[in-house]
């Protein structure tokens, strides 16, 4: 079974992200054209909505006209729309170089609008900027700070009599015990393909990262490649975790949308995903309590790294129909207004500092984490173009089917990495 993206993370988000990302929807603002209306299409189902109402709200007489869709869905749209010049006035981008909408993609064409010139973009941190410039500018207005681990409900937890695992050994054990108890650990919606990446960032981010944080630049050398790397680790404690039966049966037949109901209803203790889930699970639990901890790969809990980065943010097409509108809606986006909003709704963390946001208790290892410089970008961000993720999503469902191998999708995507380089 071979399907391209064209996040999540990360989880991105996604975003790991990797990649952040949303599961699908369409929704409308009210309003007609005019000079008055916005066009914005968005993978932030469920958060832009509240940001999309408090924009009309401080500006009087703007409509905006939205959409939101999940990645996959929305990664295809809106290259064509953009190539064929009827893409929205602002519109999702994910940081870096790692999907067919991220920074570096969209910006090279000359797709995106320089943001350079405005108020906010000097004070974002230099590790954000890294992923939200193409050649020394910015064209990426990233409102958020994402994380991958693994999210648990702490109701199903309690009901089975399971902590959370804090060693390699203890996970596998911890799934073991959850699936004798008839609940598997994790929801694993590797039908939607973005979603295969998650598990294996959280794992390569020990793996890989916690004995050589150089990496990237390595490979950005020719000094290293996935295959005779710690990447090899990564990929084989993944299956090994399936084979365990750390996940419920057929993640292949299983979606995005599906993996949360499972994880929000207490039908598995958890689902490994990027903190955006956190919010959509509560959505379908409001009752339920859910909380991020790093996903262990190793039996030293001290070497334990998360992913964390950038999440996705917002461009402004560079032939927007309304550019004024625009700049004034990412400019509200990057707001401290703008962001708490967006972090609030999405349990992530602001991108710049001094918002005067106060972090949901979901998120308290993580901020840890990031406070103590515990954390990697997701691994896609630094990457050379997006096939490079493009094949290791559609290895990954190859390789669930029982279709490929370990070492054939790490070895094309050196193939992939280096064409790209």
């Amino acid at each position: 079974m071979k399907t391209r993206t064209l996040p999540a993370l990360i989880a991105a988000l996604t975003a790991g992200a990797v990649l952040a990302a949303c599961s699908g929807g369409t929704k409308a603002g009210s309003g007609g054209g005019g000079s008055q209306t916005l066009t914005l299409a968005s993978i932030d189902q469920g958060s832009v909505e509240d940001v999309v109402k408090a924009f009309e709200k401080a500006n009087p007489g703007v409509k905006v006209r939205y959409t939101t869709s999940g990645a996959d869905q929305y990664q295809q749209q809106i290259r064509t729309q953009l190539s064929s010049g009827t893409a929205p006035d602002v519109m999702s981008v994910w940081p870096g170089n790692g999907n067919p909408a991220a920074t570096y993609v969209l910006a090279e064409p000359g797709y995106l609008r320089d943001l350079s010139d405005q108020p906010w973009a000097a004070r974002m941190p230099d590790a954000i900027k890294s992923v939200a410039q193409y050649d020394g500018k910015t064209y990426n207005a990233i409102f958020g700070q994402n994380g991958i681990g693994a999210v648990y409900n702490q109701q199903a937890m309690e009901k089975a009599g399971l902590t959370p695992p804090d060693t390699w050994t203890e996970l596998l054990a911890f799934c073991k015990a959850a699936k004798d108890k008839g609940t598997p650990a994790f929801a694993l919606g590797n039908q939607d393909n973005w979603v295969t990446q998650l598990v294996l960032y959280a794992l390569v981010a020990t793996t890989v990262y916690g004995d050589d944080r150089d990496f990237d630049e390595k490979m950005q050398a020719g000094q290293a490649t996935f295959a005779r790397s710690q990447w090899t680790t990564a990929l084989d404690k993944y299956l090994t975790m399936e084979r365990t039966g750390c996940f419920q049966k057929n993640p292949l037949g299983t979606n995005y949308e599906a993996s949360q109901a499972l994880a929000a209803t207490g039908k598995t203790l958890g689902i490994v995903q990027g903190n955006w889930v956190i919010a959509l699970l509560k959505q379908k639990n409001p009752k339920g309590t859910f909380t991020l901890r790093a996903l262990p790969a190793t039996d030293a809990p001290a070497e334990t790294l998360i992913p964390a980065a950038a999440g996705a943010g917002y461009g402004v097409n560079a032939k927007a129909d309304n550019e004024e509108l625009a700049l004034k809606f990412v400019n509200f986006v990057m707001s401290p207004e703008g962001m708490n909003l967006f972090a609030k709704k999405q349990g992530s963390l602001p991108s710049l500092p001094d918002t005067g946001y106060a972090a949901d208790p979901s998120l308290a290892e993580l901020t840890t984490f990031v406070e103590a410089d515990r954390t990697v970008p997701f691994m896609d961000q630094l990457w050379p173009d997006a096939k490079v993720q493009q094949t290791m999503l559609s290895g990954l469902q190859e390789i669930f089917s029982g279709q490929s191998t370990s070492k054939k999708l790490l070895d094309e995507m050196d193939a992939d990495y280096k064409a790209g380089s």
